[in-house]
């Protein structure tokens, strides 16, 4: 049964909350204020206890470059979106924002690849006003570098003692803080506004009216052919709402309108073409074999950077299929409007489990589950196997048959963090509260697990 503080809770912030998780922040409060019990404690709420009790329940852990794939994806798209638009401003926006790692991190990026600061700007929203004013002073602990590669601590920080470091200006002005949070946010003032949205495991928390309703107003927020970043988990909610999954490896970004953006890309390419140099133009016609786009610039593929190495554990394969190993960002928006490049017939001897992925990527979903067929019949034993079948009858809507696949995965490979997320999202779909809170908890404890190895 839910209980009046939860319900409070869940008002204030569109978390749907335990009573464990709600109970323990009550107490913590009760002690601090000197009230007598809970009760006597909730009577006496006013704005800046509530304010006080919501610090103890959000979760504003983060680091720099966490999860980095989708930095670098937003840094060649918005290369690309910079050739069609060379003038033009472009917004991306960060929420929750925890202490301001995340769209810091993705101010360095867009500065690394050369994006200049007077084209882009950042705008970054949490809940809670303790991380915002932690994220203007814009000074960081240790626990804030994770990553193995710091040089961009020594390009973009300051060292001021007691292991600390404090971001440069130059990356401090180009992100804006707020206080608010998704379901609140003025969207008369931003609808359209953002090229790029980071949104990264938040909805997970939300019950499903209150992820519907996030969904719509991110949705109203992004402009027609932007880009939205999720957690792997969460990229099935949005695909049920009409997003497109981009074959960026590990990323896990979806477009709002697949089609919109392929259109705008083959137009820039179109006017890039009859306007350059006559002597490009014959140039080209004389050699044999090159179309007319392939003088017009594109960053170089990201395959190398965002393809997993053999190294990556088998239950890597994201629910966002990989991106294609040419072309940029538009060889993906054609992936996802459904202009799939036909797949290769594979040599023999092939890795059948290899090419299963690439035809599920290809949106060949029969030929990938007779791989995937051909591949236990030689390794029955498969966990990931029975992942990407999972993932297919999920796509054709036979549910019933992608649950039973994914609990043979986790049966096999218990710690399969992608499978249990399914399960966790199913289960929810299915009224199952319980076994989806369970899974849930067992995937954030194999996620934490995994970031900490």
């Amino acid at each position: 049964m839910t209980t009046p503080a939860q319900i409070m809770l869940r008002a204030a912030t569109g978390l749907n909350l335990s009573k464990q998780i709600v109970d323990r922040a009550i107490r913590a409060r009760v002690v601090c204020v000197g009230a007598i019990d809970a009760d006597d404690y909730l009577d006496r709420m006013t704005p800046e206890e509530l304010t006080a009790l919501v610090e103890l329940v959000v979760v504003p852990e983060s680091w720099f470059y966490r999860d980095q794939q989708a930095f670098h994806a937003t840094a060649d798209y918005l290369k690309e979106q910079i050739q069609v638009e060379p003038n033009r401003l472009f917004h991306v926006l960060s929420l929750p924002c925890a202490g301001g790692e995340e769209p810091y991190t993705m101010a360095m990026v867009l500065l690394d690849a050369g994006i200049p600061a007077d084209r882009f700007m950042i705008d970054a929203f949490d809940i809670s006003p303790v991380c915002v004013a932690r994220a203007k002073t814009g000074v960081y602990g240790r626990n804030a570098f994770r990553s193995q590669d710091l040089a961009f601590r020594d390009r973009h920080f300051t060292a001021v003692g007691n292991d600390a470091w404090r971001i440069n200006d130059a990356v401090r002005k180009q992100v804006r803080f707020h206080q608010g949070n998704v379901l609140e946010m003025t969207m008369t003032r931003r609808a359209g506004l953002y090229d790029v949205i980071f949104c990264r495991n938040l909805l997970i928390y939300f019950d499903k009216p209150t992820t519907s309703a996030a969904i719509r107003n991110l949705d109203t927020m992004l402009k027609r052919d932007g880009l939205l970043f999720v957690g792997y988990a969460e990229v099935p909610s949005l695909c049920a709402n009409g997003f497109a999954p981009l074959p960026y490896a590990q990323a896990f970004g979806l477009i709002k309108d697949a089609e919109a953006a392929a259109r705008k890309k083959a137009g820039a390419l179109a006017v890039a073409a009859t306007t350059a140099p006559a002597s490009a133009r014959t140039a080209r016609r004389a050699r044999p074999g090159v179309t007319s786009t392939a003088a017009t610039p594109t960053p170089p593929p990201l395959a190398a950077r965002l393809t997993p190495s053999p190294a990556t554990p088998s239950g890597s394969m994201p629910a966002a299929p990989r991106r294609p190993a040419t072309g940029g960002t538009a060889a993906a928006i054609a992936g996802a409007t459904g202009n799939k490049p036909s797949a290769a017939k594979p040599a023999p001897g092939r890795d059948l489990l290899a090419d299963a992925r690439r035809l599920a990527d290809l949106g060949q979903l029969k030929e990938a589950e007779r791989d995937c067929r051909d591949h236990l019949a030689q390794q029955p034993e498969s966990a990931e196997a029975y992942f990407i079948l999972g993932l297919i009858n999920e796509l054709t809507n036979k549910h019933v048959q992608a649950q039973d696949y994914w609990k043979r995965c986790i049966y096999l490979q218990p710690d399969h963090y992608e499978a249990l997320c399914h399960l966790a999202l199913l289960a929810e779909t299915n009224g199952d509260a319980t076994t989806s809170a369970a899974l849930k908890a067992r995937a954030a404890r194999i996620y934490k697990r995994q970031q900490a190895s």
